[in-house]
């Protein structure tokens, strides 16, 4: 297959607080070099008021990046948008899916889908303050408002704003009743709604978002949606991102190894090693690297064990890699996803 022309929202990794920073997304840059990448949301005041660089920071090497904004001042969300592009990301993106309780009392994140005005008029200011993509993540509905008409009006309102390009996590949301971690998975998936925004809406480029544990399946959707997003399965078992650029976007480039992949990343956790940053933070994002083989208990126990350990360096990884056979840190097979992922602390939004 050779389609090098695809578009980085062809395939893109999910923004997930507390687990797509900067060092995760260091991880996933050494898999693939063409997926779209996502900060985690970063509220509006937290940029604003807070510590600014701390949460915009990020590597040359991690592009493509998006940034994810939660928020719905348009003011806020502007001046936001201006510190991203000057940062460097290569989107901004706002949150209208995520539905926890932290988000609805801040009025944005899914409860925005009550508000299609609120969401224009944010898309629109954003627009106006920054060259870059301005795109929107959002739910197919929230509580009782989920009617294809009430989505159709959304996505209608939000794109005469100028936003070209939506990220539809296929499922609604229940913004009391369910924890975030149930709102992944109660609501039932409905990716017939996704298709007739695809028929409804040909000028737009919709990305589905929701379920897809395999790059198999990733492979299924894109021969119908305009790209693909995986949370979860993406962060619990990395090695899939390995396969991306060649089965994806049409790249002739070997993929690595696993071992490959470790060697690859580990001047990157020397790098942040002598900068102060604790190695259980550089490696927490591997732990999932050998899913599914033999060996992969004693990686994550060593990891889990030793690397919050004060002056934890380099040899934790080597005698995490110690346990495991030649023959799976040098293959480049990909297994299926275990069956029933380990749940994520908070919302994939």
């Amino acid at each position: 297959m050779n389609v090098p022309t695809r578009p980085p929202h062809t395939f893109s990794v999910a923004p997930m607080l507390d687990w797509t920073d900067r060092h995760c997304r260091a991880f996933h840059r050494v898999l693939t070099r063409r997926a779209l990448l996502y900060t985690e949301m970063i509220t509006t005041g937290a940029l604003l008021h807070g510590d600014a660089a701390r949460h915009l920071h990020f590597s040359a090497s991690e592009h493509p990046v998006a940034l994810q904004l939660g928020g719905s001042d348009p003011a806020a969300l502007a001046e936001c948008a201006r510190m991203g592009e000057a940062w460097g990301y290569d989107e901004i993106n706002l949150n209208c899916g995520c539905p926890s309780d932290r988000v609805q009392s801040g009025s944005f994140g899914a409860c925005l889908m009550a508000t299609p005005e609120v969401v224009a008029r944010g898309v629109e200011a954003m627009r106006g303050a920054v060259a870059i993509p301005v795109t929107v993540k959002h739910r197919i509905g929230i509580d009782n408002l989920d009617s294809y008409e009430h989505l159709h009006q959304f996505v209608r309102v939000v794109a005469e704003a100028g936003c070209q390009t939506f990220i539809v996590h296929a499922r609604k949301a229940w913004l009391s009743g369910l924890s975030p971690k149930q709102n992944r998975e109660v609501p039932p998936l409905r990716y017939d709604v996704v298709r007739q925004l695809i028929q409804d809406f040909p000028h737009l480029t919709f990305v589905l978002n929701g379920g897809i544990g395999s790059l198999d399946e990733a492979q299924t959707h894109l021969t119908w949606a305009g790209g693909v997003m995986l949370g979860r399965a993406a962060y619990q078992t990395p090695y899939l991102l390995a396969a991306v650029d060649r089965d994806v976007f049409g790249e002739s480039a070997p993929t690595l190894s696993r071992r490959e992949v470790m060697e690859a990343y580990l001047p990157y956790v020397e790098e942040q090693l002598a900068q102060g940053v604790y190695l259980s933070r550089l490696l927490k994002h591997t732990l999932g690297l050998f899913a599914g083989h033999s060996g992969a208990r004693h990686f994550k126990r060593t990891i889990s064990e030793r690397a919050h350990l004060p002056g934890a360096g380099s040899e934790v990884i080597a005698d995490a890699l110690g346990g495991i056979p030649d023959a799976v840190l040098d293959t480049r097979e990909l297994l299926p996803p275990p069956r029933e992922p380990r749940p994520l602390a908070l919302s994939e939004a």
